[in-house]
């Protein structure tokens, strides 16, 4: 597949604007983990069994995942990895190219406190995904850089980036060393060398299920996972990160964005106010460290998109989630009418596909 100047959606866009998806999934054959880690690893390698009706997810670090019962995975739209498959489900949906995160290696590469078997799980994914997407410009599949030993995901970016990988991905949290970590400084140098986009998914890195019981879908999807977009944010900005690095480039991924105006503006007067105390000592304000590398996700987000005159239009990324029910696929442009209404053309087009062509390199001039 060429450049995307040739390539159209199948249905007219919204306000013909060109949409990318900067959160898209594929749903990996669970099998590959097995088959691709070394033999003292397989054993402890991710695997779905069927208990009391349901596919479960069993993960080495994390409690046992219901997915869904076989009957509904008969019938479900998975977002698979064939590449034809795949173009014709976004391009019904108007979207011409994406950028494509796991499934079960999201929280799965990222859960056990082994290094070592970190490392192997992302190998086996990222040489996996390299196989199926890597051919295929409009298919950006992200890199999987594990980060609890540092010379491990030095040594695992850069092989990616000479592979021709556009995007890494890191874990949203490292409970044993934060982002904020001067310990990081080294990744983060070598990062800013590669010119790759640092990606951070909600939900990873940690157990996001953080109640149990009455309302725990809407708590945790909320409180479990997007807020690891503000916990990123804040640790590379206000711990020094960017000002250090300034061509590093951070994407929050299906965190939303409503929180980005109130981090940075609460960020800039807790700074200020504190600055005698605070450390260390920044050269612009946080709000202005994040304007200038970082943007965040969102599928649905009225509110994010309201506050665009606080955060910049620059800051935003749409993408549809494709294939996950929480996303707005199939009906994007049915949605793009309700949030965008108001939305001058320039703006619509830069946060739906113009900032994610620039970040992600696709072409579509």
């Amino acid at each position: 597949m060429g450049s995307l100047d040739d390539v159209t959606a199948t249905i007219d866009t919204y306000r013909q604007a060109t949409f990318i998806s900067t959160d898209s999934h594929v749903t990996e054959p669970i099998e590959l983990y097995q088959d691709r880690v070394d033999a003292p690893y397989r054993d402890r390698s991710p695997r779905i069994e069927t208990k009391d009706g349901w596919r479960t997810l069993f993960v080495e670090g994390l409690d046992p995942r219901k997915l869904m019962t076989a009957s509904e995975r008969e019938v479900a739209i998975v977002g698979g990895d064939d590449p034809a498959e795949r173009f014709r489900d976004q391009e019904r949906d108007g979207v011409v190219a994406e950028v494509i995160f796991p499934t079960f290696a999201l929280q799965a590469c990222f859960a056990s406190d082994d290094p070592g078997l970190q490392l192997q799980l992302c190998r086996a994914y990222n040489g996996w995904a390299r196989e199926i997407f890597g051919g295929e410009r409009r298919l950006l599949a992200v890199g999987l850089v594990p980060m609890l030993d540092i010379d491990d995901a030095i040594t695992e970016a850069t092989s990616l980036a000479a592979a021709g990988c556009r995007a890494l991905f890191l874990p949203a949290r490292v409970p044993s060393r934060p982002y904020n970590d001067a310990e990081y400084d080294r990744f983060w140098a070598m990062a800013s060398e590669l010119g790759l986009p640092l990606t951070f998914h909600s939900g990873t890195g940690h157990e996001p299920r953080v109640v149990r019981g009455p309302g725990g879908a809407v708590i945790n999807y909320l409180l479990g996972a997007q807020l690891d977009g503000p916990m990123v944010m804040l640790a590379m900005a206000a711990g020094g990160a960017l000002d250090r690095f300034p061509e590093l480039r951070i994407v929050t991924v299906e965190t939303g964005a409503s929180w980005l105006a109130w981090i940075m503006t609460q960020a800039d007067a807790i700074y200020d106010d504190h600055i005698m105390f605070a450390k260390p000592k920044l050269s612009l304000k946080p709000s202005e460290l994040l304007r200038r590398q970082a943007h965040a996700t969102f599928m649905y987000d009225p509110v994010a998109i309201n506050n665009r005159h606080v955060t910049g239009v620059e800051m935003l990324m749409w993408g549809n989630d494709y294939p996950h029910p929480e996303g707005t696929w199939p009906s994007s442009q049915e949605v793009a009418a309700k949030q965008f209404a108001d939305v001058p053309d320039d703006e619509l087009g830069a946060i739906v596909g113009g900032t994610a062509a620039r970040v992600f390199g696709f072409d579509v001039a």
